[in-house]
């Protein structure tokens, strides 16, 4: 019962009830990738071929990996999981977004940084006629 309300109240948590059943009338499952993310396709008249993905938990976009990022965006007509793919070792592995976090990037002299700016200011302030 609790997963029925988190689908029919909440987009982000998986897939949604409209999802679902689109899913289910029109798409053809293409391929999961090492997250668990599932991906789908359907040809739908006007629109031609549409994409997508239905995340294994949270709905996190970073969570694509590269070979299926090309293809969910139109980059590639064949799928990873059909080619094959393998990253090259220069890839880096995934990081999620730390946006948020106490890893986020604060610059210095950001009021949530750890540095502090002095009181003194760092530049001269441009007044008419100097």
């Amino acid at each position: 019962m609790k997963q029925f309300l988190l689908q029919l109240f909440t987009w982000w948590n998986g897939q949604t009830i409209g999802t679902r059943f689109f899913t289910w009338r029109a798409g053809t499952f293409v391929g999961e990738d090492e997250y668990g993310n599932r991906y789908y396709k359907a040809n739908v008249a006007p629109l031609g071929e549409r994409r997508w993905v239905i995340y294994n938990g949270v709905a996190e976009p970073t969570m694509i990996p590269t070979g299926w990022h090309g293809w969910i965006h139109h980059t590639t007509d064949i799928a990873p999981a059909d080619e094959g793919f393998v990253a090259p070792e220069w890839f880096q592995p995934h990081r999620p977004n730390p946006t948020g976090t106490p890893a986020a990037y604060r610059p210095k002299g950001s009021t949530l940084g750890r540095t502090r700016r002095s009181s003194t200011p760092d530049y001269q302030a441009w007044t008419p006629g100097s």
